[in-house]
């Protein structure tokens, strides 16, 4: 059996298959190594099993890393229409929700299998149930597994990053990475829920399941979407999205109500229901039981009718509602995170082509750079743009 290629990827997910079949395509004798029992785990479970596998608005400004101009050539050089235009040669139906985001009308398996159909059609030597016991570089790379050993001139780091480990992640390219003496930005779980301290969940824990749109503000960075409370903090869209820049020690703003003047509504309530209590009031235009929670928490001051608070007084409601500051102590890590953010320095990376600057033949793509998409199908762009750079220069 002939264990020389010319390329070694290591990673059968969405940005390691993406790399395979574009090489493939090329000419080159591929091996595609993963150590589970079959590819694309994290697309089967994606999206509600659906498969958000890319966004109609896809743009660099889409996109968090310490360098924020990094994906720029990637995601022009191979966009989410030319893979758009890949699921529709396969026939695969599919839709667009809201903001952009096109899910497959069926199942996640469909995507996989358009994957598996490129990857042979581009003669790719796919290997399941390799565990990679070893790898080294001397005037190429060489892979050891419990199954063999394998020998490239280009090797691929394509084994995604940290997050959902239940699915098989693990930290194999940060690893080799770190071998190689690629540097790393500090890894951490990105769209991911929040967690918070026993003084705030006095105010969550009653109101677990209350879900309502709101903007969320950490830093620079806001996302309009909807929020979820939980029994341990907060979760939903919003947060998801402000989890990937929000860093710890650092407040999250909330905006209760993003598309109200809350004081001339609140001013306007007062003529208006002049008896009512003020948690009546915000029930008009907030989820009952978080205007009940509101006012016995954070607003517990405010006890007398609405028609009785001082002008002063209904201003400090309406600050609360669009401003209310709360710190997380830290999220629910990994096990829920949807991505992992951080991850290789782009610094030491071609941005056309993946390929390590300083040691030559080594590529990294997909979830293990430092480069991690909004919500909504941006992170398999990135699997897809990134891939496809590095398949069309190993």
């Amino acid at each position: 059996m002939n264990n020389s290629f010319d390329v070694i990827i290591l990673g059968a997910g969405a940005a390691g298959m993406m790399c395979a079949f574009t090489a493939g395509r090329r000419g080159k004798r591929v091996l595609l190594l993963d150590h589970a029992d079959a590819p694309g785990a994290k697309i089967l479970i994606s999206g509600g099993g659906r498969c958000n596998f890319t966004n109609t608005g896809t743009e660099p400004s889409r996109f968090f890393s310490a360098n924020p101009h990094f994906a720029r050539s990637a995601l022009s050089r191979y966009t989410q229409h030319d893979f758009i235009a890949l699921v529709q040669r396969h026939r695969i139906p599919y839709h667009e929700k809201t903001l952009g985001q096109l899910f497959c009308d069926g199942s996640a398996r469909a995507m996989v299998q358009l994957l598996l159909d490129e990857c042979e059609a581009a003669g790719v030597d796919l290997r399941l149930r390799h565990r990679i016991l070893d790898v080294s570089r001397a005037e190429g790379f060489r892979v050891e597994t419990d199954r063999g050993i394998f020998s490239a001139p280009a090797l691929v780091l394509a084994t995604g990053g940290l997050s959902i480990p239940k699915m098989g992640a693990t930290g194999l390219s940060l690893d080799l990475a770190r071998r190689f003496g690629l540097p790393l930005v500090e890894p951490r779980p990105g769209l991911v829920p929040l967690t918070f301290g026993e003084a705030d969940l006095a105010l969550m824990r009653p109101i677990s399941g209350v879900s309502l749109p709101v903007e969320a503000r950490a830093g620079k960075a806001r996302f309009r979407e909807a929020m979820l409370f939980t029994h341990r903090g907060l979760s939903g869209p919003a947060i998801l999205q402000i989890s990937t820049p929000w860093r710890a020690g650092e407040a999250v703003t909330l905006d209760l109500l993003p598309d109200v003047d809350a004081t001339a509504w609140l001013l306007a309530r007062k003529e208006e229901r002049p008896r009512a209590a003020l948690h009546t009031v915000l029930a008009e235009r907030l989820p009952q039981r978080l205007a009940t929670a509101l006012g016995q928490t954070r607003l517990a001051q405010h006890t007398r009718p609405v028609g009785e608070l001082g002008n002063k007084a209904l201003k400090e409601v309406s600050a609360l509602l669009k401003g209310m500051a709360l710190t997380p102590v830290g999220t629910e890590g990994y096990a829920k995170a949807e991505v992992m953010a951080g991850g290789v320095d782009t610094a030491a990376l071609s941005s056309q082509t993946m390929a390590a600057k300083d040691v030559p033949g080594l590529h990294v793509i997909g979830e293990a750079v430092d480069v991690t998409g909004w919500l909504g199908g941006y992170n398999f762009q990135w699997a897809w743009s990134s891939g496809w750079c590095a398949g069309m220069s190993v």
